[in-house]
């Protein structure tokens, strides 16, 4: 007698034969990252220490995660302390540290006579969607390639914050601010400050994600654009027409369902945004009278494109 199959048992097999062709794949961490970390590892560009250690793996949820992350509590040989401690890739690392050498301490003792010794974040890894937005693209949060840093600690105590420097006038806190926001841009590749969106209002965002090249070096993307003054002159071109304008695969990865939420528009000190106009391009109009029985939609958004923002 002829052995009967259930329609259900075929379908399944044919299922996992397409699996093999890719039907099923799901979402893979670009290789690029991996091979980034081992690449620094491999340089020595990071020398483990009490205030540099390895971390175990992290991977996922979804493709969130880095293979060989850090727990960092200070730089310059512990002479600079990290709030935190915070979690970030191998490269973020010297990028941190030349950045401290090369543009920070040099301009901290140009306004005040004296070396910064802490730096105060918002973190650094996390596994959420820009904007830490549920559902938007993946930022370089998710792989431990970015931090925050919400102000600068002096040796004599004095804190500069940047919610409340920034935006100041004729001071030397906020010149500070200024120019060394500006000299991050030479050192990462994505800069965001005071006046990028209203999502960076009281902080920098630092990060190395891959926004392509260029025909005079990577591609940088530094919001809000710093003083001509503040920034050295364009490389010499490499001779090649310029790349084209291309993200990195990761950048059509979506933060997967509950990861991110909200943003929490303020720091740890529980202290609200600045009024829209602290920030704004612009005078607010006042909104005119409109006929009775129509609508007004009150919400406050941004006229910024934050498309660039991670």
């Amino acid at each position: 007698m002829a052995c009967r199959v259930s329609p259900l048992f075929l379908g399944a097999c044919a299922l996992l034969s397409l699996s093999g062709c890719g039907f099923l794949e799901h979402a893979e961490r670009p290789a690029w990252r991996t091979q980034a970390e081992n690449a620094c590892l491999a340089r020595g560009l990071v020398q483990p220490s009490a205030f540099i250690t390895p971390a175990h793996e992290i991977d996922g949820p979804g493709i969130c995660g880095l293979t060989h992350p850090f727990k960092v509590s200070g730089l310059a040989n512990g002479t600079v302390s990290v709030e935190g401690p915070v979690t970030i890739d191998c490269s973020m690392i010297p990028a941190l540290e030349d950045w401290l050498a090369d543009v920070v301490q040099p301009i901290a003792q140009a306004h005040f006579g004296q070396n910064v010794v802490g730096l105060t974040t918002f973190g650094a890894y996390s596994c959420r969607g820009v904007d830490n937005l549920a559902g938007a693209r993946l930022s370089e949060h998710a792989f431990g390639n970015a931090i925050d840093i919400s102000g600068f600690k002096l040796a004599d105590g004095r804190n500069i914050v940047i919610v409340q420097d920034w935006k100041k006038t004729d001071t030397q806190e906020s010149a500070f601010l200024h120019e060394v926001h500006a000299g991050a841009c030479q050192h990462f590749t994505t800069v965001l400050g005071p006046g990028a969106d209203v999502f960076h209002y009281n902080h920098f965002h630092l990060d190395l994600a891959m926004h392509g090249a260029t025909n005079t070096g990577p591609r940088r993307y530094c919001k809000p654009a710093p003083a001509p003054n503040l920034t050295p002159a364009p490389g010499q071109p490499d001779g090649l027409p310029p790349a084209p304008e291309i993200e990195e695969p990761q950048d059509i990865a979506q933060a997967a369902p509950g990861v991110g939420g909200p943003m929490a528009l303020h720091g740890p000190t529980g202290e609200l945004p600045p009024p829209v106009r602290a920030y704004s391009p612009a005078p607010l109009v006042p909104p005119q009278p409109l006929p009775e029985g129509r609508p007004l939609d009150w919400d406050i958004t941004s006229s910024i494109n934050a498309s660039r923002d991670n």
